[in-house]
């Protein structure tokens, strides 16, 4: 029986910011998959794990952790990150007393804007993980994908600025498990091209060294821990290059690393389920890879 647990990890500006925990909990110390939601960085909730990876994940012997973050653009990017590393300070100090967890066993996985928060973490926080799973993640946040406008979400109905802006802009909230217009705040910046912008609070053409530190593909050294990219190749939101050229970066600085391309896999492919054998084979190889690394 998979046991869950819910704790509070840090409190900032009378935000609380939650993790889930899901395992088996004993004297036995299972390793840690650190997860991280996706839904660019505007939107999602650390209940955004599907139950049947979740249930594989524990299976396989690991203990699963969902955290909460707080969102844009209530807060900037800088934030977003110190709360991420906050929690992996936490999973790595409280982990073994509260859920039976080895913190030097600690592989991170995440999902769009939580794959690329989890190729931060190859070089953001102490102790660095002992794999990383990215599905569909990025590793530049000022390429042009983000910061001019995007031609798919440029096809779709034109969000205002007065509806964008209506939908965001109040409290710092860590996460949204209810109905919400935020969405529209995304596609308006995807549509204008002012992610970077709004996001991170700097200008991705006049201050592009202010970016150094939120771009992973800039920060990959011989140190950065095995990581596992996993992309379909006709995704119409995050491009497939972009797991392409971190691929590129990791083989560069002889990094453990593997890319598995999903041929015409879209964003979030992996939503068909284990049953399709392209998503199967792919789970099969995440598993092989975190006990490789483990």
């Amino acid at each position: 029986m998979i046991n869950k647990q819910t704790h509070t990890f840090k409190i900032v500006d009378d935000c609380e910011i939650q993790a889930d925990v899901y395992g088996i909990f004993g004297n036995a110390k299972r390793p840690a998959i650190l997860f991280i939601h996706g839904g660019a960085l505007i939107v999602g909730h650390r209940s955004n794990i599907n139950p049947e990876h979740l249930e594989m994940y524990v299976n396989a012997g690991y203990n699963v952790i969902s955290i909460d973050y707080r969102l844009a653009p209530e807060v900037k990017l800088k934030a977003i990150i110190e709360d991420v590393q906050d929690a992996y300070l936490w999973i790595r100090e409280a982990g073994p007393r509260l859920f039976s967890i080895d913190p030097d066993r600690i592989a991170v996985i995440g999902h769009s804007a939580g794959g690329y928060l989890t190729l931060m973490t190859g070089f953001c926080v102490i102790s660095r993980p002992k794999a990383l799973i990215s599905f569909y993640g990025y590793g530049d946040v000022t390429a042009s994908w983000y910061s001019r406008p995007d031609p798919f979400y440029c096809q779709q109905p034109l969000v205002s600025k007065e509806d964008a802006y209506n939908s965001v802009g109040g409290k710092v909230i860590s996460g949204t498990s209810g109905p919400n217009n935020r969405g529209l705040f995304y596609l308006y910046c995807r549509q204008q091209g002012i992610w970077p912008k709004e996001v991170a609070g700097y200008d991705p053409d006049t201050e592009s060294a202010k970016f150094d530190p939120f771009c992973p593909i800039r920060n990959v050294t011989a140190e950065y821990p095995p990581t596992l990219l996993l992309h379909g190749d006709k995704d119409t939101d995050v491009p497939y290059e972009q797991s392409v050229t971190m691929a590129k970066e990791l083989a560069r600085a002889g990094v453990e690393y593997e890319l598995i391309t999903i041929p015409n896999g879209g964003h979030g492919f992996e939503g068909v389920g284990l049953k399709d054998a392209m998503v199967s084979k792919a789970f099969k190889r995440i598993l092989e890879f975190l006990g490789n690394c483990g």
